[in-house]
């Protein structure tokens, strides 16, 4: 893609997150979209947030489990930016018409003490931890899931340019070290309206949570990135998003681990 091309979409996926609307497949407009294409869309779209006085608190892994990646035909991870106005409180109301389709992932949120960029160890990742606490991630796609027209779904380029579907983060209010937790064995029982829904375990993340970080610092290590102190990474989901329709109470119960819990009005 042009420099030209890059800045139109970043531009359009801006509008439609503005607009509550969403566009056509960016593959589909740019048949010869690569995987830098796509970064370089997301990379054009935060420094557009930054101008409009947004600021950058962490990152998401997304795309993590084999069952994602098998859907996408890709052996990778990918990755999305978190801004200051994605925060919510655990417990909070999401207020109506904030987003297109939520969805909801349970996830292990690590908050970060030290930096890590280019290529680390997973004891690097441990020692730059400050905490590790349960969260949820709210998802939404500003791109279409497939073209009305020749029904071609959305493939890893459109997701990466929407910044990797991220749209919200809620941490749950307990913290822990993750020197002491083996978060393989973390788990959650995820409830919507009381009913649950999904089950899953830390190690449905690339076998490990904290390889997800590993992966996470390389990445951004080959744009020029790093992974800075204070920052919020979320470690991917291990388990299937959740579909949120307004008057949805989503809560996440990690056990000893703890809890976390949004509702959507």
């Amino acid at each position: 893609m042009t420099e030209d091309e890059i800045h139109a979409a970043a531009t359009a996926l801006l509008q439609a997150e503005k607009m509550g609307i969403q566009i056509g497949l960016l593959s589909l407009q740019h048949p010869g979209m690569t995987m830098d294409d796509a970064y370089a869309v997301q990379a054009a779209l935060m420094t557009a947030k930054l101008v409009e006085g947004r600021k950058v608190i962490g990152w998401k892994i997304g795309l993590t489990s084999r069952a994602m990646q098998d859907a996408l035909k890709i052996d990778t991870p990918d990755s999305g930016v978190l801004f200051d106005d994605m925060v919510f409180e655990t417990g909070g109301v999401v207020p109506e018409g904030r987003f297109i389709q939520p969805r909801v992932e349970a996830e292990i949120a690590f908050v970060m003490k030290a930096p890590l960029e280019g290529r680390v160890t997973r004891d690097a990742v441990i020692a730059a931890t400050d905490y590790v606490c349960p969260a949820l991630e709210i998802l939404d796609t500003r791109i279409q899931r497939s073209d009305p027209a020749t029904g071609r779904a959305r493939v890893i380029a459109d997701t990466i340019s929407d910044n990797a579907a991220n749209a919200g983060i809620v941490l749950g209010e307990a913290r822990h070290d993750p020197r002491l937790v083996d978060l393989r064995w973390v788990g959650a029982v995820v409830s919507r309206d009381g009913e649950v829904e999904e089950t899953g375990l830390g190690a449905g993340v690339l076998n490990d949570p904290v390889m997800g970080l590993v992966w996470l610092s390389e990445r951004m290590g080959t744009y020029g990135q790093a992974i800075r102190p204070g920052q919020v990474i979320l470690s991917g989901s291990f388990i299937r998003p959740l579909e949120c329709p307004p008057g949805s109470h989503v809560e996440a119960d990690f056990g000893a681990f703890g809890q976390v819990g949004i509702s959507f009005a």
